[in-house]
C-alpha cells in the first residue's frame, strides 16, 4: 500500500487532487458521471488501495463547508409560497416512504438471518437518502426548479429532520438517560428551531436587502460573506441539534428574496463543485475491501430493495395524492440511494455496541452501490420513465386533481409559436416575438416561473418539454415554430436530452412547423441537426455576431442555418 512521504496535510490535499483529476478525466473520456469519478477517487484514496486519504478530520472539514455552500445555493432559489404549496406531499412522501422502507427492510433483515436489532438498524439506515447528491444531480439537470424536484427537495428535508430525531433518541440511550429526557431534547430542538426561523424572518424583512447592497459594492465581499453566511448557519444548525444541511439550506433561504441572489449563486457555483469532491472522497475511503466478498450477497439485495421499492413506495403514494405517474416517477428515482446520515447511524449503534463492525460495513457497501448507480438512474430519468410507462399506469389516479390545472392548453386560441423554457433567454424570446405582434404561448416546467409569467399578463401554461405525454395533448395545428429555449444540462455526460426529446415527441405527433432548440457548444450541431432542428440559437454567438454587425455596420452572414430563407421571414 502505497504511503505518502510527507506527513504535511498539503502534499496530501495535492496527491487527492491530481488523483481526483486524472480519475475525472477517464471519467470524462467514457463519458460517466463525476460523482461515481469521484467516489472511486475515494475507494482508490482509501485505506484499501493506496491509502492517501489519512487526514480524516481536514477531509471531513472541506466537505462539511462543501456541503453548507450546496445548500446555501438550494436555498437561494426556495420560494416560501411554493413550499406552503408543496408541504403536504412533502410531509406525506417523507413519512410514508420512511415507515414502508423500515417495516419492509427490517422484513428483509431478518429474512437474511440477521438478529432484530441488527435488522432494525439497517432497515432504518436504508430510510435515509442524500440530499446532497440529489440537489447536485437535479441541479446538474436543471431540474431542482421543477415540479418534482421541488417535491424531492421538501420530502428529503422531511427525511433529515426525522434522522435528526433518531439520532437524538440513540444519543439519549447511550448516555443512559431516560425517555423523558430525549422527549426534552426533542422539544428543545424544536423551540430551537423556531426562534431560528423567527430570527431569519426578520433578517428577510428589514436587514437582508440594504446589507447585501451595501456588500455588493465590493464583490469579492460579497462572495466572501456568502461563505460565512452559509457556514454560520449551518454552524448553528448542527450546534442547534437540526442538522448542518437544514441550517445550510435555511441561510441561503434568508437571502432568496435579495435581487443579487443570482449574481451569488454564479459565483459560489464553481467553489460547491471543487468542495464536494471532499466528500465523495470521504464517501468512498469508508469502504473497506477486504470485507466486500462476505458482504455482498446481503448488500445486493438490500440495495436492489433501496433501488427498486423506495421509488415505488414513492409512486404509490404521489399516486394515491393525485399527482400523475411521471410526477411521482422522477420524485421517486430521488430515493433510490441511502445517505451519508445512513453511516452516521449505523456508526453511533457501533459506538453503542448495538451493532457490530462488519453491519456498518454492510452499509456502507450498499451505499456505495446505489449511489453509484441511481446516478444513472437519475441522469437517465426520463428515458427510463419512457421505457417504463406501459407498467406504471396502476400508480396514477383518474383526472391527477393535483396537476390537472396546469396541465391544459387553453381551448380556441391559434399560437403562432410555442416557446419551451422561460428563463432569462426564453424570456427575452417571448417579450420580443409578442412585441412583433406573434401569439406566443409559453410552457416552464418551474411553477414559480410560470406564476411569475402569467403576472405579467403572458399566456402561460406549466409543462415539461421532455414529456411525452404532455406534447401529445398539444394543440400543435397552425403552429409555426416551436422553440426550445432550455439550456442543456451542465452534466457532461449523455444523459436525458429535453431538446432531443421535443424534437421527436413533437415529430411524432406530425408537427408540420420548424423547430429551433439553443445550444452553448458547437459540437452539439451536428447532433441536434441529425435529430431534426431546423434552426439551432446560440445564445452568446448570436449576440456577438449582432454586436459586431452594429459597430460596423454590415449584416454577417449566419454561421449555420438549415430553414429556408422564406421561412425566416415568418419571425421578423
Amino acid at each position: 500500500m502505497l504511503e505518502i512521504v510527507s506527513t504535511s496535510v498539503f502534499y496530501e490535499v495535492a496527491a487527492l487532487l491530481v488523483l481526483a483529476a486524472g480519475v475525472g478525466l477517464i471519467g470524462v473520456l467514457l463519458r460517466q458521471p463525476l460523482i461515481v469519478s469521484f467516489i472511486a477517487v475515494g475507494i482508490l484514496a482509501g485505506p484499501s488501495v493506496f491509502g492517501l486519504a489519512q487526514s480524516e478530520e481536514h477531509i471531513g472539514l472541506l466537505a462539511e463547508l462543501g456541503i453548507s455552500i450546496l445548500l446555501f445555493l438550494v436555498g437561494l432559489k426556495l420560494d416560501i409560497r411554493l413550499v406552503r404549496t408543496l408541504g403536504l406531499v412533502a410531509l406525506m412522501t417523507g413519512l410514508g416512504q420512511v415507515a414502508f422502507t423500515s417495516i419492509i427492510g427490517f422484513g428483509i433483515g431478518l429474512a437474511l438471518g440477521f438478529d432484530i436489532t441488527t435488522s432494525l438498524y439497517v432497515a432504518v439506515a436504508l430510510t435515509f437518502s442524500s440530499t446532497i447528491i440529489i440537489v447536485k444531480l437535479l441541479s446538474d439537470k436543471r431540474e431542482i426548479d421543477s415540479l418534482h424536484g421541488r417535491i424531492a427537495l421538501g420530502f428529503l428535508i422531511v427525511q433529515d429532520l426525522v434522522v435528526v430525531l433518531a439520532m437524538i433518541v440513540l444519543s439519549a440511550i447511550g448516555v443512559g438517560t431516560q425517555s423523558n429526557t430525549a422527549a426534552g431534547d426533542i422539544l428543545l430542538i424544536f423551540l430551537s428551531g423556531i426562534a431560528m426561523l423567527v430570527v431569519v424572518g426578520i433578517f428577510i424583512r428589514y436587514i437582508a436587502e440594504p446589507l447585501v447592497e451595501r456588500l455588493a459594492r465590493a464583490p469579492e465581499l460579497l462572495v466572501c460573506f456568502a461563505i460565512g453566511w452559509a457556514a454560520l448557519f449551518a454552524a448553528a444548525g448542527d450546534f442547534l441539534g437540526f442538522s448542518m444541511e437544514l441550517g445550510g439550506l435555511l441561510s441561503g433561504v434568508s437571502l432568496a428574496s435579495t435581487r443579487l441572489r443570482e449574481a451569488m449563486a454564479a459565483r459560489l457555483a464553481p467553489l460547491r463543485d471543487f468542495l464536494l469532491l471532499f466528500f465523495f472522497i470521504a464517501l468512498g475511503t469508508h469502504l473497506d475491501l477486504s470485507i466486500v466478498g462476505e458482504q455482498a450477497p446481503a448488500a445486493i439485495i438490500f440495495s436492489m430493495f433501496v433501488l427498486i421499492g423506495n421509488p415505488l413506495i414513492v409512486l404509490a403514494i404521489m399516486g394515491a395524492m393525485g399527482y400523475r405517474k411521471r410526477t411521482g416517477f422522477l420524485a421517486g428515482l430521488t430515493v433510490a440511494q441511502i445517505s451519508e446520515f445512513s453511516l452516521i447511524f449505523m456508526a453511533m449503534g457501533v459506538s453503542l455496541g448495538h451493532v457490530g463492525t462488519d453491519s456498518l460495513g454492510l452499509v456502507t457497501l450498499v451505499g456505495i452501490i446505489t449511489i453509484s448507480l441511481s446516478t444513472y438512474m437519475i441522469m437517465n430519468s426520463h428515458w427510463l420513465y419512457g421505457w417504463l410507462d406501459p407498467l406504471l399506469s396502476p400508480f396514477e389516479r383518474a383526472g391527477t386533481p393535483r396537476e390537472a390545472d396546469e396541465q391544459e392548453m387553453p381551448d380556441k386560441v391559434q399560437y403562432d409559436v410555442l416557446l419551451f423554457g422561460l428563463g432569462r433567454y426564453g424570456g427575452a424570446i417571448a417579450q420580443r416575438l409578442r412585441a412583433r405582434g406573434l401569439r406566443v404561448l409559453g410552457i416552464d416546467f418551474n411553477p414559480v416561473a410560470v406564476r411569475r409569467w402569467q403576472e405579467e399578463d403572458f399566456e402561460v401554461i406549466y409543462g415539461d418539454a421532455s414529456d411525452p405525454e404532455f406534447i401529445a395533448n398539444l394543440k400543435l395545428s397552425g403552429v409555426t415554430w416551436a422553440i426550445s429555449a432550455v439550456p442543456e444540462s451542465e452534466t457532461g455526460i449523455t444523459g436525458d436530452d429535453s431538446r432531443v426529446a421535443l424534437i421527436h415527441a413533437l415529430r411524432e405527433q406530425d408537427f408540420q412547423g420548424k423547430i429551433a432548440v439553443t445550444s452553448h457548444r458547437d459540437e452539439e450541431w451536428e447532433h441536434l441537426r441529425s435529430n431534426g432542428a431546423n434552426l439551432i440559437l446560440e445564445p452568446f454567438q448570436d449576440a456577438a455576431d449582432q454586436a459586431a454587425d452594429l459597430l460596423t455596420g454590415s449584416r454577417h452572414p449566419p454561421r449555420f442555418e438549415v430553414i429556408e430563407p422564406q421561412d425566416q421571414k415568418e419571425l421578423s
